[in-house]
């Protein structure tokens, strides 16, 4: 098979001709694209970004590795924990149980009456406080007010963008104590861009004129982001003899200075010395007239939300924050830092994340919850598998979409904080309701059992409380403040 640049590799296979750069944030979550030629294998669900490739594939599609992913996701969804709804369990025992007392209530204080104490039965009096039983006991204010918060919440948590496809995910989601965030796409942009220049001798902008300049013929990735944070016009004309050196970086006379920009190697073979550097990322070292001028650091930029969110859910209550990536560990471990992560894990393959998702749930408590956060297709198993889980809706892959219980319209991480409170706030109003019409229903109850309450009252306890328990429920909708 023939790929072109910009389209996706359908099948497993191996390079016969042509070199590339191929990315593979969807499907591994590393964001760092890779250089394959001749004789190399490559994986369906990569993205040919530079040149063209002829491909022999060696698996058939379903041997290939996204139907492998797909396969996880199918197995993942049998193992998916779903929250029965509260009508339905609390149903099953309250409405016999009023059913029999009232029947009991009719008949039992006649007889007790007129065999045990010989009185009269007074039937018409005690059939008419089984009615009043009956009246009060009608569950009317739960079986309408608790489905209509969850639909108020569910409303409401529309309007701001964060989408839960059913009142038991909604549930679990006020439940959630753990969050595991991937890190491409959810914490971070997913894309390369310039985070940092050290040890330079000239100007930062100075610097990056001169790289952006010498790989203006390129169409590498990093050449991309270098030129985008140079910012200006590249005049071709003020470079010349330009000589790129497979796997080592490119030569060129810029304003007629000989700039070498690339890495290690390269300054290595020009007989430079190289400043190290501990940043994680790619690290693009640059000299001038055979003089070290210093190095760009190009890494996957963190959203300016992470740490906000990190913040937020620890606000809420959430205990345990953890990362996991497929990309190399000392670029994840510089994310965690900067955003005080309790736990990261990084070079994961999508089993790999869903093992590491599969030991959380085994040491958390039952009652507390775990979600998962992440918007690439490698992403998919986890997210069902978690208790809930979370896709980046606007850049997410169409798989994680579909596996996600919740999805974030606007990739804001943010939004899972608000999600989580949103939930609380819901379920609080939920358990509101529940303990007012039960509160007053049993103590009107206890009332005309015993002849106090009259019809007006039993009338209140059933529809007078079921107009208070539906507007209480409408307050789920007002979520601008939470």
């Amino acid at each position: 098979i023939v790929v072109q640049p910009g389209e996706k590799i359908p099948l497993d296979g191996v390079v016969l001709e042509g070199s590339s750069m191929l990315t593979s944030v969807a499907l591994t979550g590393e964001s760092q694209p890779r250089e394959v030629t001749a004789g190399q294998e490559v994986i369906s669900g990569c993205i040919n970004m530079t040149g063209v490739l002829h491909i022999k594939t060696t698996k058939e599609f379903e041997e290939s590795t996204v139907s492998k992913i797909l396969a996880l996701v199918e197995e993942a969804s049998s193992h998916k924990s779903k929250s029965e709804a509260f009508i339905a369990k609390f149903a099953r025992v309250y409405t016999p149980l009023v059913c029999y007392s009232a029947l009991a209530l009719a008949i039992l204080p006649p007889l007790i009456n007129r065999f045990a104490l010989g009185m009269a039965m007074e039937w018409h009096v005690w059939i008419y406080r089984a009615l009043l039983f009956l009246v009060i006991s009608c569950p009317c204010a739960l079986v309408i007010s608790v489905p209509l918060s969850f639909f108020a919440g569910i409303g409401g948590a529309s309007r701001e963008g964060i989408l839960i496809k059913g009142s038991n995910y909604l549930e679990t989601l006020a439940k959630v104590k753990y969050v595991v965030f991937d890190k491409t796409g959810t914490l971070t942009h997913g894309v390369f861009a310039v985070s940092d220049v050290h040890h330079n001798t000239l100007e930062r902008e100075r610097l990056l004129e001169y790289a952006a300049l010498a790989e203006c013929a390129s169409s590498h990735p990093i050449s991309r982001s270098l030129q985008e944070a140079y910012g200006s016009k590249i005049d071709r004309s003020r470079v010349s003899e330009i000589q790129e050196i497979s796997g080592h970086g490119i030569l060129a006379r810029v304003d007629g200075s000989q700039v070498a920009v690339g890495n290690e190697k390269l300054m290595a073979k020009q007989g430079i010395s190289a400043i190290p550097c501990r940043s994680g990322g790619t690290i693009i070292h640059v000299a001038i007239d055979g003089s070290y001028a210093g190095h760009i650091v190009i890494a996957d930029v963190i959203k300016v939300q992470s740490a906000e969110a990190v913040a937020e859910l620890r606000s809420a209550g959430v205990r345990k924050l953890v990362m996991l990536t497929g990309d190399g560990s000392q670029a994840a471990q510089q994310v965690a830092e900067k955003l005080r992560l309790d736990e990261v894990h990084s070079e994961l393959l999508p089993s790999d994340k869903v093992a590491q998702v599969e030991r959380l749930l085994a040491e958390k408590p039952e009652q507390e919850k775990l979600a998962f956060v992440g918007d690439g297709i490698n992403d998919a198993p986890v997210l069902t598998r978690a208790d809930v889980g979370i896709a980046m809706g606007a850049m997410g892959s169409d798989a994680a979409i579909e596996a996600a219980d919740v999805v974030l319209m606007d990739d804001n991480p943010r939004q899972v904080a608000k999600a989580v409170r949103l939930a609380r706030r819901c379920m609080g109003i939920v358990y509101q309701n529940i303990a007012l019409a039960l509160g007053i229903k049993f103590i009107c109850l206890a009332l005309g059992a015993v002849g106090i309450a009259n019809m007006w009252l039993a009338i209140f306890a059933d529809v007078g409380v079921l107009v208070i328990a539906v507007l209480n429920a409408i307050r789920a909708l007002q979520v601008q403040n939470v």
